[in-house]
């Protein structure tokens, strides 16, 4: 089978047959032999359509669960059923247009490992959501790409319409929760390109939308559970923890030797610092890179450590006086320095420090985008 397509439902009774009608006319033209997989969890008559549909059209394949719900799970399902090498994703409520289904198919044919028809490129357009729903969108992708790595050069990260080759998610242990699974196999696939497409987000024609508030926590939850899982994600987090635990013993040294034990202020400020330098080499040592096979010694990572810490204080206190200098108020430029020298420090930190022995061995990953602008596909009536 050269291509699956992979679609959840949930009650889209009144689209379903245009659905499957537009992408027989955009596929049918390319000669090759395909699949529709539509991963159902509808409880009204949208089974019987289905039905219906499955007994007239033998490329057509239903799987209707009962007793699971979700989108993302929902997709991970029809994968287990799909048997095309190449597998292209999509809702089943029109607003992802077939029409793109063979500029999909021929990329990922050239080579592209997961291709993404993105509304963020120039050509694309979200023009099918509506206001709350286009905030919702850009807080969803902003809190991805913050606290995911992979995410952050992909413009669409949540589309829910996409097509990846089988390789990319063979070994991959998918287990998502909610509705965003492109996230997932972006977090967690095997794959070393990405191309992107324009397209139009069209407005939805029938049926209602999904989106609720349960959906918008299933996602946060999504995001936390995905850092707790990818090693270089949830390093990044570690070290920011382990540097408030920093500031923490710095305070409380300093408090000792000053209130307690009479120390001269200056000094009490150095030992404080040091100790607090000590505390988060153990804990970055012990917690965030443990799991890095690195060849160092402490005597080499320790001296490492306090010379990139003592560049991130510099960082910090030329960021605050040169904003302070344009009268931007000394706290808002202690925080902005703050800020830099940490991703400084654990940048400096993951390259030197605690430098991965594997690191050199794993490849980049290249995206691409499509910059021949796209016109607007319009709905089939």
């Amino acid at each position: 089978m050269d291509l699956s397509i992979v679609i959840p439902s949930y009650n889209e009774r009144d689209n379903i047959r245009h659905l499957v009608e537009r992408i027989h006319q955009a596929l049918d033209a390319l000669m090759i032999d395909y699949e529709i997989w539509f991963v159902d969890d509808s409880t009204d008559d949208t089974v019987e359509v289905l039905a219906h549909i499955v007994e007239m059209d033998e490329q057509v394949h239903v799987y209707h669960r009962d007793h699971a719900r979700g989108l993302a799970s929902a997709v991970v399902a029809g994968f287990a059923r799909a048997t095309g090498e190449y597998i292209i994703v999509m809702d089943a409520d029109l607003q992802h247009p077939p029409d793109l289904l063979p500029k999909i198919y021929k990329r990922l044919r050239h080579g592209s490992d997961i291709v993404i028809p993105s509304r963020f490129v120039p050509g694309g357009s979200d023009g099918g959501l509506g206001p709350l729903r286009k905030f919702i969108s850009f807080a969803a992708r902003s809190i991805g790409q913050v606290m995911l790595r992979r995410l952050r050069r992909i413009t669409d990260c949540t589309s829910g319409f996409f097509g990846f080759q089988r390789k990319v998610v063979e070994h991959a242990a998918l287990d998502p929760i909610g509705w965003k699974i492109l996230i997932e196999i972006l977090a967690k696939g095997d794959y070393r390109t990405v191309h992107e497409i324009p397209y139009t987000f069209l407005a939805r024609d029938a049926g209602e939308s999904k989106m609720s508030l349960k959906e918008q926590a299933n996602y946060l939850r999504h995001i936390l559970r995905l850092v707790s899982q990818i090693p270089e994600d949830r390093r990044f987090w570690l070290f920011c923890v382990v540097g408030v635990t920093g500031v923490v013993v710095n305070i409380a040294v300093l408090c000792v030797l000053k209130y307690t034990l009479a120390v001269q202020d200056v000094f009490a400020s150095v030992i404080a610092s040091l100790a607090a330098m000590l505390s988060n080499y153990i804990w970055n040592d012990q917690i965030t890179w443990q799991d890095v096979g690195t060849q160092r010694k402490w005597n080499t990572k320790l001296p490492l450590f306090v010379c990139i810490s003592i560049v991130g204080i510099a960082i910090t206190t030329l960021v605050m006086h040169t904003l302070s200098s344009f009268f931007v108020p000394v706290p808002i430029g202690q925080t902005v320095g703050i800020l830099l020298a940490t991703l400084w420090s654990y940048t400096m930190n993951n390259r030197l420090t605690w430098r991965d022995a594997n690191a050199d061995a794993r490849k980049k990953i290249v995206i691409t985008r499509e910059k021949r602008k796209v016109g607007p596909i319009h709905p089939w009536h």
